[in-house]
């Protein structure tokens, strides 16, 4: 009998182990994954999620969402929520790229308007948009700046001319989680984020130019301004070194919290602290400051791809509507209020590989999309579709306001290196009309769209369960990648 015989189907694509799988369990896990890959589900990540249902404060489900894959800690693609009263917080439940997360910039341009004008386009952004390991920003910042970058994330990168005010009002949190505290952030985190402000990094983060391809649903889509047809930018990145390192610090501040507090784990990579104690706090503010790393730097990488079309195309970003639709964080954890068997509880939800994906009427939705429910960016693979959706009641009701962020991936980066050529990769691109520009050829093996779930079934999932409902789908036309 292994795990898997545990697991309860209780729909279609959900699926269940109950709390009383062990006597440590506070919760039962949810797995939200297409019926035809339950048999690919790795006993890790399932581990990993009866481990999580046995930490102190746990509400109802820990969660695993359609792209969930081993992780460190959580899986990625885990969800789990908190009691504030007796609660406590987890590093491995956020991981080391703290608020890694998406940005869509919309436009009115068709491909008639850059048709011409694509390889162009993609040598220019490539140029003027650092990336790759290590990668070093365009800017220096002064002496004791980064402080501010800390505590104020992209309202100081508006201030100081990288962006419109407007794009405040469609950044979650509005691009800066006021619980920052650059105080308690490590010199060593602030010096790997000072060269690195303003870039892409490496990995899987991407900068892309899609079209909008198919619309699901009129009126949600209109809402959010998008149309068949149009020109848009998609950009996934995160807190680079600053993050990573924060990240860094608290695990081993947590290694020694929760032998101080006595808290019993069976996995020591979910190190943790109750949420009243100094080390938590710290946690919360330190990583609220990465968080805040990571929206100024979406946000000066904005500035740059529209002063990019600008150059290229001759029209200023304003003309060509370069409009911000959404930015959402899947890497975060945040104070946030959720019915718990009818009643209303403050809790603090880990979202590690997840999206938020909160309904109408959430006050924390911007007011444009109120109605609707927020926007939800999930990316493909390179080479394949990303897709918008939006939130819904039923994500409010099952799994704390949250969805998949992206496609997970099934094979590590050494054996995709192995198993993929970035020739045959590129070329394969080339003939679907994909311009690709890497820092180098590794990049693109390790990055192979085969090295992933398929989004399209993530997206499916998402939709057919409720968690998240389909809006829009998006065709890469040129991919920048780290």
């Amino acid at each position: 009998m292994t795990i898997k015989d545990e697991i309860k189907k209780v729909r279609d694509n959900v699926y269940e182990i109950p709390g009383t799988y062990n006597k440590k369990m506070r919760a039962s896990g949810r797995f939200y994954i297409a019926d035809e890959y339950f048999d690919d589900l790795e006993e890790g990540a399932i581990e990993q999620i009866i481990n999580i249902a046995c930490l102190p404060g746990v509400q109802r489900y820990s969660i695993g969402l359609p792209d969930i894959h081993f992780g460190y800690g959580f899986p990625i693609g885990g969800v789990a929520a908190f009691s504030m009263r007796n609660g406590i917080v987890s590093p491995g439940g956020v991981g080391f790229d703290i608020n890694c997360g998406v940005r869509l910039i919309k436009s009115n341009l068709t491909m008639d308007d850059i048709e011409g004008h694509i390889d162009e386009l993609s040598e220019k952004l490539f140029k003027n948009i650092p990336s790759g390991v290590g990668s070093k920003g365009k800017i220096r910042l002064e002496e004791g700046e980064i402080d501010n970058v800390l505590d104020n994330g992209a309202e100081w990168a508006v201030e100081n001319g990288y962006g419109w005010p407007e794009d405040l009002e469609v950044l979650e949190e509005n691009g800066k989680m006021v619980d920052a505290d650059s105080s308690i952030v490590s010199d060593k985190a602030k010096k790997r984020g000072i060269p690195q402000l303003g870039s892409l990094g490496s990995g899987n983060h991407f900068l892309e130019i899609q079209e909008v391809e198919e619309i699901f649903n009129e009126e949600v889509a209109e809402v959010f301004g998008l149309k068949k047809g149009m020109i848009v930018v998609m950009v996934h990145s995160g807190s680079r070194g600053c993050g990573h390192q924060v990240c860094s610090d608290y695990l081993r501040i947590m290694d020694k919290a929760y032998k101080k507090y006595k808290i019993q784990l069976d996995d020591r990579q979910l190190a943790c602290a109750p949420l009243d104690s100094k080390e938590a706090q710290n946690y919360i503010q330190a990583m609220a400051a990465a968080a805040n790393y990571a929206w100024a730097n979406r946000q000066m990488m904005t500035h740059w791809i529209r002063e990019t079309f600008e150059d290229v195309l001759g029209k200023s970003a304003k003309d060509m509507e370069m409009d911000i639709v959404y930015d959402v964080a899947h890497n975060i954890v945040k104070m946030e209020n959720h019915k718990v068997y009818n009643r209303e509880e403050d809790l603090l939800v880990h979202r590690k590989g997840a999206t938020r994906a909160f309904g109408p009427g959430r006050e924390e939705v911007p007011e444009k999309y109120r109605a609707v429910g927020q926007p939800v960016l999930i990316p493909g693979t390179m080479g394949t579709a990303s897709y918008v959706l939006h939130g819904t009641e039923k994500a409010m009701e099952e799994t704390f306001g949250s969805t998949a962020h992206g496609a997970g991936r099934i094979l590590s980066r050494s054996k995709a290196k192995k198993d993929y050529d970035a020739d045959e990769i590129t070329k394969d691109l080339e003939s679907k009309g994909i311009k690709i520009k890497a820092t180098s050829k590794h990049v693109i093996e390790e990055e192979a769209p085969w090295a992933y779930k398929d989004v399209d079934s993530v997206v499916r999932v998402s939709d057919s369960t409720g968690i998240a409902k389909l809006v829009a789908k998006l065709k890469p036309i040129a991919v920048c990648k780290g």
